[in-house]
């Protein structure tokens, strides 16, 4: 677990924002509607760092399994464009939520691929909390899978190539590094909730508006992540500044392969579920309280794992798995990487009395 979990802002939200322990001014754009002027996002490229990498049989392996993708609401409503790339031949194609939310209640998707053939999609499934989506098209042709890697065995400072449609521009390829590992990104999502992208890639990879839910692949052609968000530097007006900070983030293919597995299956994906809702305690309150930070239980399920463990409203969560609760995040980051039946200690404080518990999680609802 992460002791220092950000939060970031999509769209035209604009936040100052704490980066190891210091902080800087910028803003986390979602770089997946080309179309929509609050999806401002740029992450400055590193041509040096892929000097070690040869770019071009890396782009034409990979570019024919990547794809553009159109959404448009009910009624032509708005839209815009994303990125997406080919998981199945039988039609399957991986990206972003956010990308195609706009088309989830009756409006229209539509796929582009490479050789300029376009043809409707369908939404299999898709999940808020983790910013993924699966679409189904009938192939027009056979398609093209793009080869699957793996999380564990990307390294800070391995070059790394992105490739996906940024403003609408199909089958650009940018280049850089990984930048860093393990970072726990919080992005708003619709209906007032929250997005998680959990051990997410840092990279200074070009990454633009209409990049989301592309491809960000190794020197083999292997998609190692999928870029879901970046960062901009907002100006003095408060709007976005549009100049690179060489801050993006992919979702690692390891979740993305999980999820989407899930979503072709169940058409949803299965989280673990705590059943406890919590607030963060004010440094000061914790100081009345006898603790030095905690999680003030505001709300219990009935039912739930969490009241089956004990947990009783009014309780403060003081630790979570062994590290100090101060965030919500923590919780749900635990429900986003662990399973249905997975354990996790919690210890707590009850009318002034420290105790421990072990929650069973249960699948959500």
């Amino acid at each position: 677990m992460r002791a220092a979990t950000r939060r970031w802002v999509l769209g035209g939200s604009f936040a100052v924002v704490g980066v190891a322990g210091g902080l800087i001014g910028a803003a986390i754009a979602s770089p997946g509607s080309s179309s929509a002027a609050s999806s401002v996002n740029a992450a400055a490229g590193s041509a040096g760092a892929a000097e070690s990498c040869a770019v071009s049989p890396v782009a034409d392996k990979a570019l024919p399994s990547v794809v553009t993708i159109s959404a448009t609401a009910a009624g032509g409503g708005g839209g815009g464009t994303g990125s997406g790339e080919v998981i199945k031949s039988d039609g399957y194609i991986l990206t972003n939520n956010h990308v195609i939310a706009v088309a989830a209640n009756g409006g229209k998707v539509e796929v582009l691929f490479s050789d300029g053939v376009a043809a409707p999609a369908t939404i299999v499934g898709r999940d808020t909390l983790t910013d993924l989506a699966v679409l189904k098209v009938t192939p027009p042709r056979d398609l093209k899978v793009i080869a699957l890697g793996s999380s564990t065995s990307v390294q800070v400072g391995q070059p790394v190539i992105a490739l996906g449609a940024p403003l609408g521009l199909s089958g650009t390829v940018t280049s850089g590094i990984v930048s860093a590992l393990d970072r726990t990104i919080e992005v708003p999502a619709e209906d007032n909730k929250s997005a998680l992208l959990v051990s997410a890639l840092q990279t200074d990879a070009a990454i633009n508006p209409g990049n989301s839910g592309g491809a960000l692949v190794n020197c083999a052609g292997q998609l190692v992540g999928v870029p879901t968000a970046g960062a901009t530097v907002p100006s003095t007006s408060g709007e976005s500044s549009g100049g690179s900070i060489g801050l993006g983030f992919a979702i690692p293919v390891d979740v993305a392969k999980t999820i989407s597995e899930e979503l072709i299956t169940h058409g949803r994906a299965i989280h673990a579920f705590f059943g406890v809702q919590t607030l963060p305690i004010p440094e000061a309150s914790a100081a009345e309280a006898g603790v030095s930070s905690g999680l003030f239980v505001a709300g219990v399920v009935a039912g739930g794992p969490a009241e089956k463990a004990g947990l009783r409203q009014g309780d403060i969560i003081t630790k979570v798995d062994g590290q100090p609760a101060t965030s919500n995040v923590q919780l749900q980051e635990l429900t986003l990487t662990k399973s249905p039946g997975d354990r996790v200690t919690l210890d707590y404080v009850r009318d002034g009395h420290s105790a421990s518990t072990t929650v069973t999680l249960e699948a959500q609802p």
